[in-house]
């Protein structure tokens, strides 16, 4: 049995052990594989795992002894699902495993934008602490969450996780999500969308990416929300609008934004969120807590495991 994973250095950076997959059969493991690598060092292969590396149904058309793709993360639209399905090849996903990782980075970047711990951390480094006149200071407002309204906008396990959070620091906790199920199992008020905007101290997105939702953050909704809001994306990037987002932050129509993810990532040196006011981007990385990554390697591995013996999980394309 080959097995190959195509980019594992995102998952496994050198401290996670690969052993238990190597274990299964004849396995290499690339950090990164570029699109003009895929085939080839996929070809022969019977076992695919990816992260970001894209299968599309071209590429499929080439490996025919391609029986199972197992994706390194939830999202699987780096594969052609419908190709796979009808070459027989089966597709599974690692569902759930980075569900407290992201909702405490949500926390992270609502904390900073309230507290503003590591500006204040530099400026007291630099020496303004030490000159000043008072025995304290403050360059930003500093802001209490107790009370405050957080509008979640999707309220699968992520959104649910986020919503608990919320309540702990004793806010208010109103959301939106089309699914019934999600909203019965949801520990919060379920709002329409244009009551979310208008009233939330802070909106966070946790809602696939589709053609509904795509720039769900537009001019429109900015303008409908406090000047006093933030906005909160570790989601998808193309949740929004990123020029509409640049320029309500710039002109203060909204107070500021934590983001995760960006519509291209990296992000081309001119992506205007990266000189926007009180904007704040991570790197992609709510996902990759240790602890999740680990959970997330153990999955995958466990998900070929079922499917060497003839009960495949997690599986995204059934026919």
């Amino acid at each position: 049995m080959k097995i190959v994973v195509l980019d594992g250095h995102a998952l496994n950076p050198g401290d996670l052990s690969w052993e238990a997959l190597e274990a299964l059969g004849d396995c290499t493991v690339y950090d990164r594989t570029d699109d003009s690598q895929t085939v080839d060092r996929a070809s022969g292969a019977d076992i695919l795992l990816t992260n970001k590396t894209v299968l599309s149904a071209e590429m499929l058309e080439q490996l025919p002894d391609c029986k199972y793709i197992g994706v390194l993360a939830t999202g699987f639209n780096i594969v052609d699902i419908q190709a796979a399905a009808a070459r027989n090849i089966v597709v599974a996903n690692v569902p759930t495993y980075s569900t407290q990782s992201v909702a405490q980075m949500v926390f992270a970047h609502v904390l900073n934008l309230t507290q503003h711990v590591g500006d204040h951390s530099r400026t007291a480094r630099e020496g303004k602490w030490t000159a000043s006149p008072d025995f304290c200071y403050w360059d930003y407002p500093l802001i209490e969450l107790a009370g405050k309204t957080m509008g979640i906008i999707g309220l699968g396990r992520i959104g649910r996780a986020t919503a608990r959070l919320a309540a702990a620091f004793g806010m208010k906790v109103i959301g939106y999500d089309n699914n019934p199920e999600a909203l019965e199992a949801a520990e919060c008020r379920r709002v329409e969308l244009d009551e979310l905007f208008a009233t939330s101290d802070v909106v966070t997105l946790h809602c696939p990416l589709t053609d509904d939702t795509m720039d769900i953050i537009n001019a429109e909704r900015l303008e409908v929300m406090k000047p006093t809001a933030f906005l909160i994306n570790t989601s998808r990037g193309p949740l929004v609008d990123q020029q509409a987002l640049a320029d309500a932050l710039n002109n203060d129509r909204i107070a500021g934004a934590g983001l995760d993810v960006l519509c291209t990532e990296p992000p081309p040196a001119d992506n205007p969120l990266l000189g926007a006011k009180n904007c704040y981007i991570t790197p992609h990385i709510a996902w990759a807590t240790r602890e999740a990554r680990a959970r997330l390697m153990n999955t995958a591995i466990e998900n070929v495991k079922a499917f060497l013996g003839g009960v495949a999980q997690n599986v995204v394309n059934r026919r």
